[in-house]
């Protein structure tokens, strides 16, 4: 026998369900805490204490770079190069492609 039309819609509202509302249970947070306990132990077999391609002298995490100075030479423009004034990179004057109302372009620009 089929139920009434109002039956269906409350059957339909009763199944709605509140994605927003947290859903952990009891016994997902046991298990979380069981996975938290295991992965330190994976994770520390994992790391390689005498990684060559790392240098000792080459440590960024929480250092202060500030008092650091760097030298660094800067040469000017040279006759034989200009500067693509699409992707600003300069290049040798045998790889420019034409010149425009802004500035020369290169080859791989103009493609």
């Amino acid at each position: 026998m089929a139920a009434d039309p109002a039956e269906r819609s409350q059957r339909w509202m009763d199944m709605a369900t509140d994605y927003d509302a947290p859903r952990k249970t009891d016994d997902d947070a046991e298990s979380i805490d069981a996975l938290k306990e295991r992965v330190p132990d994976k994770m520390a077999s994992a790391i390689d204490v005498d990684d060559a391609d790392n240098p000792g002298s080459f440590e960024l995490a929480g250092q202060d770079l500030a008092d650091l100075d760097l030298d660094v030479v800067v040469l000017p423009p040279q006759a034989d190069e200009f500067t693509c004034v699409s992707c600003f990179l300069v290049k040798h004057r045998s790889q420019m492609d034409h010149e425009e109302k802004l500035g020369p372009i290169c080859q791989e620009c103009a493609a």
